[in-house]
């Protein structure tokens, strides 16, 4: 078969997707894709996999793409870091018959990817990236993508964005933040540079940053014409945003542990991790089940943390009677309870609720 290209394979493999939930280190595993997805996300990626690893070991290729393969978790994009070319071809041979494209991780900007010599550390060397995505496109019987950050400078984000598209990337994600905004210096991301990329190259581009409601999907289409907008953040702390809906959280909490029991295995850490997310405002409220959540070494421990804040929550709702769901004081749109964004003030931290990383 040919190998589909641009929007061809954007429009064919991928379905014409615009909902898309980001890879997440730790966070983006198969039991949250199905969650995702169940609730109007049309396209995921893994967690970024190192390329290396995945060639070495195969209990890791088994743990980590493997085993977390089923038909309702299609399309998918597998996500590596890599800084040679040999290796990332091997470890995308290796991964292309369980996924529908192979994506290259040029966004990260994490200590360890500093120290590691990948993700957004690699967008000045030019002549490396050249090198492993003529190979990739080349060699593999998928498409290449590829997630990166911006420069300071549009022009050059824009110079960076034609070359990997010469070189062979067929789908490009575009993070609006340079490598330097991260965690208390996150910022907002550029749509403008975003737009200005979409306008400059011929396949299709997707947009990330700054998306915490279905109103901000629709504008960033609106305003930068991309073809598909991703979530992180926005998408841990409320699954159902692409639906448009903010539901209670044990309405999620619940749903996602019944796919952890029913689509094993899943690492104990990530079910914690999403649990706190999706619980962030209830827990600054309920200060011993946080502890309570970072403590039990079960999954049916959690689910019975889980099950306590609800049961706090519902006790919260008949007492304030038709007044629940209110604005609250805190500054939060909504109640505690209902699935709503993470807002990240400068120098300030709430532990266990910031979302990990993207990748």
């Amino acid at each position: 078969m040919t190998k589909l290209q641009g929007f061809d394979f954007w429009r064919t493999t991928l379905k014409g997707a615009c909902f898309v939930v980001a890879p997440m280190v730790d966070q983006s595993e198969l039991a949250w894709r199905l969650l995702s997805r169940r609730h109007g996300a049309q396209l995921c990626y893994t967690p970024m996999l190192h390329a290396q690893m995945f060639v070495r070991d195969s209990n890791y290729r088994k743990k980590h793409l493997y085993d977390e393969v089923c038909a309702e978790d299609r399309p998918l994009i597998t996500q590596f870091c890599a800084n040679d070319p040999e290796v990332f071809l091997q470890a995308s041979l290796l991964a292309q018959d369980y996924c529908d494209a192979i994506d290259l991780n040029l966004g990260c900007p994490q200590k360890i990817a500093k120290s590691g010599r990948y993700g957004v550390f690699l967008q000045d060397e030019w002549e490396l990236l050249e090198k492993m995505i003529m190979l990739a496109n080349e060699k593999l019987s998928v498409p290449i993508t590829c997630k990166i950050r911006v420069f300071e400078e549009v022009d050059k984000t824009v110079l960076y964005a034609r070359m990997l598209e010469k070189a062979g990337c067929q789908l490009l994600t575009v993070h609006g933040r340079t490598k330097d905004q991260k965690r208390e210096t996150t910022g907002v991301a550029s749509w403008e540079q975003i737009q200005a990329v979409r306008k400059a190259v011929d396949i299709p581009v997707f947009a990330n940053g700054n998306i915490r409601h279905l109103s901000d999907v629709e504008s960033c289409i609106l305003e930068t014409g991309v073809q598909g907008v991703m979530s992180a953040e926005g998408n841990l702390h409320n699954p159902a945003l692409f639906e448009g809906r903010s539901p209670p959280v044990w309405e999620m909490a619940e749903e996602y542990l019944e796919l952890v029991e029913h689509y094993p295995p899943c690492t104990l850490s990530y079910v914690r991790a999403h649990l706190f997310k999706l619980w962030c405002h209830t827990l600054q409220i309920h200060q011993d089940l946080r502890e309570d959540l970072g403590k039990v070494k079960t999954l049916e421990a959690l689910a019975e943390v889980s099950r306590q804040l609800r049961l706090r929550c519902e006790e919260e709702i008949a007492t304030q009677g038709k007044e629940a769901g209110q604005k609250q004081p805190n500054g939060l749109p909504f109640s505690h309870w209902i699935c709503q964004p993470y807002v990240r003030l400068a120098k300030q931290t709430v532990p266990n609720c910031n979302s990990e990383e993207e990748s």
